[in-house]
């Protein structure tokens, strides 16, 4: 029984020496194939496909993402991933992150290539407007664009700046010549300058015609022009036939002066006058007529006969009055020419046919007061009167023909079935016409009047129902009206705190109020104003609360523009101002204009949030992968790091300085890709412990060289001491001793020196002095030992437990003393070896143990 529970527990615990074997041979193997696929890894730069297939075919992580660090090209990337998914995460994540890259930078550069296609579609288009750069503008500013690209948008953006200054300077040019073409018809410039000015402009205007961006120029500059144009054309033609008019006088006065004045004709000469068209008043035509009367004044004077009167009658006055006879009631000078001024309107308004305005002037002429009229003035107010009644006998026989076509046309209307508004359109003219020949042509026969009045009536009656009709429609829209006016007045009144159902009620009222039909002119009037005011009255407490509550959405605008994509609680921030607008817009909804602009502008500014993030989390991801490049090299420069050759206090200086320049760039980078956080930490770690052991092994030897070196200044100089307890020796030899020794650190190689040179110095008739001073100091000497061993926590023996008892109290008194900095194990040991005492054998083994465990940190 024992045997057998033997037996069990030693197969259980016991394993066989070929497992273990054959363990150790697969880990072996294992690590084996891990080197020489890493090596792999690293062998496959510059070969994507490579890289590709080794990786697939991998079976080592670290290997594998040492291998994808080297592929670039995206449909490689995408394999890597598609092959890797599932697989490998880091390595996935490193392809997707690359993938997202490069994807992100095709589509700035897509979007650089349309803006830049737009920039030239724009320059082909003939209406280039400011608004389209301004947008295209826009559209560039968002863009981050290779150097390429960016050099061919400002070339293309440099050309359309040119065509817009191109289009600013010919619509200035244009503005200034429909300006100089308003200011030729008042220049008061003769008719020769006048057409040079107008040939110049016209110059200038086929030039801007022609001009590339005429397209641009809007469309009333050149109606202004047009018409500018035609008032300077009008007033040059003016000039010109004013001028042709006295060219024509003053050649028939040349001509007259030229001949005999007794073979001029007087009357012959008045009706030549005559004949000549009129000038305007003027100086110059003020001229001509005094050059006119002295050509009269040189002709014989004429036999006076009816025949002459008569013609004297039409001709112009001479340029000298007469003074009227002084035979009636005086008659003002002014109510004379009056008279005659209406007279001569009276025979222009007879040769143009306005028989109603000669029939007016013909009035005034009989009620106005005049002087006695000479013969020749009688004669023409009597042949005016007669040509007057001549065209006024003929205006009645014309009218009266003219109401028979008006009462044919009103008898006829009925069977035309006009539109009513058409068919009143239709009667009101017809009564209109009647109307105008009763002033042109005289009073109507009754009975013609009847007929056509009747005709008018039966015509109108359709039309008159119809109007009925509406009348009653408009009055009862007014019902209506009324009744919505006192339903908002009511809702007013109620003072609701219900904004939402305040602004349905109000949008509702206001929607019935443009369904109502229409309303007489003055009851809409009235109405019209009720309702606004009862609708304001409703709607004021509404736009306050609407405008609290746009105020509300603008701060919401505000603060998502004050979000920063790059912290982690944005999104989540983002999110709850979303969600507080959509309950600001379900508790009172803006108008929808308003409402729409600040959705717009909102969605807008959530956007740009997210655009943003999305570009900081590719550039981040870019900026991780540098950082994890440039950490790489720092760690690859501290592994294949040569300390020069040297002192150890150089390669000491060397070490330290490139340690401390390589922490100061490592801290400088950001952060690295998470997934490769850990390992290049690690391989940082290590780089640094590889060089530090270099460093601490130097300093381990400096510091034991300084220990020794420092034991055997120690030993000589308490060996010169006991010298001279013994009877004196050679200065000279222990000089030389002295010299062969290696130098110290100073302050050690400085105290030491002192109690030589001291020591030296009393060889001779000084030692027994000197002496007695090295055995006074001999307890300081023990007591600072004592100290020291305390400090260090170095044993004293047995023989000196009570002293050190008592020595540690001193000490911790000592330590907790303020204001007092202790002093460190290598000073005091520094102290310790300046005390120029005399040392025993156990003096100087306890002081030698003190220098074995302070001495290796000396520097």
């Amino acid at each position: 029984m024992f045997e057998f529970l033997f037996k069990r527990s030693a197969s259980k615990t016991a394993v066989p020496d070929p497992v273990v074997a054959e363990q150790a041979a697969a880990s072996a193997q294992s690590a084996s194939r891990r080197a020489e696929q890493v090596a792999r890894a690293h062998a496959v730069a510059g070969d994507e496909t490579a890289a590709f297939e080794f990786i697939v075919s991998s079976e080592f992580a670290d290997a594998r993402l040492i291998a994808a660090e080297h592929i670039h090209a995206l449909p490689l990337l995408e394999k890597v991933h598609h092959a890797m998914r599932n697989t490998d995460r880091r390595v996935a994540k490193l392809m997707q992150g690359r993938i997202d890259l490069i994807r992100h930078q095709a589509a700035e550069t897509q979007r650089a290539q349309a803006s830049i296609d737009t920039a030239q579609r724009l320059l082909n288009d003939e209406k280039l407007s400011p608004n389209q750069v301004a947008q295209l503008d826009r559209q560039w500013q968002v863009i981050k664009a290779t150097p390429e690209l960016a050099t061919a948008f400002a070339a293309a953006r440099a050309a359309l700046a040119a065509r817009l200054e191109a289009q600013v300077l010919l619509q200035r040019a244009v503005i200034d010549a429909v300006a100089a073409a308003r200011a030729l018809a008042a220049s008061g410039q003769s008719a020769g300058e006048l057409a040079q000015a107008l040939a110049r402009l016209d110059a200038e205007h086929a030039q801007h015609a022609q001009s590339p961006e005429r397209a641009s120029l809007p469309k009333h500059l050149e109606t202004d022009f047009i018409q500018a144009r035609e008032q300077a054309q009008s007033a040059l033609q003016a000039l010109q036939q004013h001028q042709a008019v006295f060219d024509a006088r003053q050649a028939a006065l040349a001509e007259w002066q030229a001949q005999d004045a007794a073979s001029l004709d007087l009357d012959a000469l008045k009706r030549a006058w005559q004949a000549l068209p009129r000038l305007p008043d003027s100086p110059l035509s003020d001229s001509l007529q005094q050059q006119f009367a002295a050509v009269l004044a040189s002709a014989p004077a004429p036999v006076q006969t009816a025949t002459t009167e008569a013609a004297a009658a039409h001709a112009e006055p001479l340029p000298v009055p007469r003074k009227p006879r002084q035979e009636h009631a005086p008659v003002s000078k002014e109510a004379t020419e009056q008279f005659f001024k209406v007279l001569d309107a009276m025979e222009v308004a007879l040769q143009d046919g306005l028989l109603h305005v000669a029939s007016e002037h013909d009035k005034t002429l009989r009620d106005t007061k005049h002087g006695r009229l000479t013969p020749a003035q009688a004669d023409r107010l009597a042949h005016v009167r007669a040509e007057f009644k001549r065209l006024a006998d003929w205006a009645r026989w014309g009218g009266n023909v003219s109401r028979e076509e008006l009462v044919k046309a009103g008898e006829e209307l009925p069977a035309q079935q006009l539109p009513m508004a058409e068919l009143a359109k239709k009667v009101g003219s017809l009564r209109e016409r009647w109307k105008s020949l009763d002033t042109l042509s005289g009073p109507a026969p009754k009975s013609l009047w009847e007929r056509f009045d009747a005709a008018c009536s039966v015509a109108y009656a359709p039309a008159a129902q119809h109007f009925k009709q509406l009348a009653e429609e408009r009055h009862g829209n007014a019902a209506k009206a009324q009744e919505l006016i006192a339903e908002t007045a009511a809702l007013a009144a109620e003072e609701s705190t219900d904004w939402k159902h305040v602004a349905s009620a109000s949008q509702r009222l206001r929607q019935a109020w443009t369904r109502l039909g229409t309303i007489d002119r003055k009851e809409k009037k009235r109405l019209d104003a009720e309702f606004g005011a009862a609708l304001d009255a409703l709607s004021k407490p509404l736009d306050t609360q609407r405008q609290i509550e746009t105020a509300r959405r603008e701060q919401l605008i505000v603060e998502v523009g004050l979000l920063k994509p790059s912290e982690r609680n944005t999104v989540d921030m983002l999110k709850a101002l979303q969600d507080k607008w959509q309950e600001l817009a379900k508790a009172l909804p803006l108008e929808r204009r308003a409402e729409q602009a600040l959705w717009q502008r909102f969605r807008a500014a959530c956007d740009d949030i997210f655009a943003k993030r999305k570009e900081t989390a590719h550039a981040a991801d870019h900026e991780r992968r540098e950082h994890l490049h440039a950490r790489e090299a720092l760690c690859a420069a501290l592994e294949t790091a040569v300390v020069p050759e040297g002192d150890d206090k150089s390669r000491t200086a060397f070490i330290n300085h490139l340690l401390r320049d390589t922490r100061a760039a490592w801290n400088a980078t950001g952060p690295v890709p998470r997934a490769s956080e850990a390992k290049i930490e690690q391989r940082y770690q290590a780089a640094v412990a590889g060089v530090q052991a270099q460093a601490d092994a130097i300093a381990e030897r400096a510091g034991a060289a300084q220990a020794n070196a420092l034991r055997d200044k120690l030993r000589l100089v308490q060996s010169l001491e006991a010298a001279l307890a013994d009877g004196g020796a050679d200065a000279q030899a222990w000089s030389e001793r002295w010299s062969a020794l290696p130098p110290l650190d100073t302050q050690y190689e400085r105290s030491l020196q002192q109690r030589f040179a001291a020591a030296q110095a009393a060889l001779g008739e000084g030692a027994a002095a000197y002496v007695r001073q090295l055995q006074s100091n001999q307890e300081r000497l023990l007591a600072e030992v004592l100290r020291l061993e305390i400090v260090a926590g170095v044993d004293s023996g047995a023989e000196f437990a009570r002293d050190r008892l008592k020595m540690q109290v001193e000490v911790l008194q000592s330590s907790l003393k303020s204001g007092q900095k202790p002093l460190t194990q290598a000073s005091q040991l520094m102290q310790l070896c300046a005390i120029a005492a005399a040392t025993d054998a156990r003096t100087a083994s306890r002081i030698e143990t003190l220098l074995r465990r302070i001495g290796g940190n000396v520097k």
